[in-house]
């Protein structure tokens, strides 16, 4: 079994908690948070034995594992620091708020012998999973293309401390994007060329508390991906708009079409219309993970690391989606197309997987 230590108690942590707590590879060991007193409630909330800071945390021998749900500046700094203290690493997205510190990342991992891995593990559901199962068999031929957006007015609407969102790391790309290009990666293979277009439409928003954001990242992207097996994407991501529907996923190959389900959950409907026809229909899905499963990735890690084999929800992948999303950001920029490095296409679960 896997001992893990906490590092970062805020909303996300508790979704982590209750999910992990029905794994039994892994247990929870600390909790720790620049706030104590809310490292105490998460704690006390889900019978974690200890509290402790983040220093202490890292310094502790009894944990094998670092879980690093901070806010995203703070994501490589902390992974590093997890690495060179002996620990493996599993975070949240983004893999970090820029292309340099995510390479500091990998070779820190690297020089320490140690995994990092990295969210989303919403790939690795029972809707996914399923779709990756479909494609693969040549359910709709060769894949041609495919569409994905995210639109929404932006967090401040619910979040009840927005203000990352809208600060390095954050903005839609780097807060949403990663689900979708996660899971095109997944389905399609990496992304060989990017073309984007990115904007601020308004200078500041305001949180529900009535306190002023200023905004200092992009937060309406679109882009185009050419992916290295040939299919052509479509991205967009948005804080700015009002209406229209919030999640899209869709792929388009030689003999049909899948509809897939928002890649942020882990389950959902998938449809698949065939070459001539003129219904979609469902599709049952194939694998397990239907239900909120976030800390899957890292229950796999663990199973990984015992087994030898390599990890799905790896560095190596949230490293090649944070770099894409930094070509588009360039691209918008200079007017270019732009190239990410090379990136992996994860094997997929097997239909039974539970983790050990």
């Amino acid at each position: 079994m896997a001992r893990v230590g906490l590092a970062g108690c805020g909303a996300i942590s508790e979704t982590y908690l209750r999910v992990l707590a029905g794994f039994e590879s892994v247990e929870v060991v600390a909790c720790a948070d620049l706030d104590r007193e809310r490292a105490r409630a998460r704690a006390s909330e889900f019978d974690v034995p200890r509290v402790c800071s983040t220093e202490e945390l890292l310094a502790d021998p009894a944990v094998d594992v670092v879980l690093n749900l901070t806010p995203p500046g703070a994501h490589a700094e902390v992974s590093i620091a997890a690495l060179e203290a002996g620990k493996h690493v599993y975070q949240e997205k983004p893999f970090a708020v820029s292309r340099e510190e995510g390479r500091r990342v990998i070779a820190a991992a690297e020089a320490a012998g140690r995994r990092v891995g990295c969210a989303p593990d919403t790939f690795l559901g029972a809707g996914l999973q399923t779709a990756r199962r479909l494609v693969d068999e040549g359910a709709i031929g060769e894949p041609v293309a495919a569409t994905a957006s995210f639109l929404n007015h932006g967090h401040e609407h619910w979040h009840p401390d927005p203000g990352f969102y809208y600060r390095g790391g954050g903005g839609p790309l780097l807060d949403m994007g990663p689900y979708y290009l996660t899971a095109l990666v997944s389905l399609l293979g990496p992304v060989r060329r990017v073309t984007g277009s990115a904007r601020a439409s308004f200078p500041a928003r305001r949180s529900r508390a009535g306190e002023s954001i200023e905004v200092e990242v992009p937060t309406h992207c679109a882009g185009v991906l050419d992916f290295a097996g040939g299919a052509v994407g479509t991205l967009v991501t948005s804080f700015d708009v009002w209406t229209g529907p919030e999640a899209t996923l869709v792929v388009y190959g030689s003999e049909g079409s899948l509809g897939l389900p928002d890649p942020n959950e882990f389950g959902g409907t998938i449809q698949l219309m065939r070459a001539g026809g003129s219904e979609w229909e469902d599709v049952p899905l194939r694998n397990g993970f239907a239900e909120e499963s976030r800390g899957l990735g890292l229950a796999e890690m663990v199973d990984a690391i015992a087994a030898g084999r390599p990890h799905r929800a790896s560095g190596e992948l949230a490293f090649h989606v944070l770099d894409v999303a930094e070509c588009l950001y360039e691209s918008s920029r200079d007017g270019r197309h732009r190239e990410p490095g090379p990136g992996v296409r994860p094997e997929p679960l097997p239909e039974d997987y539970r983790p050990a």
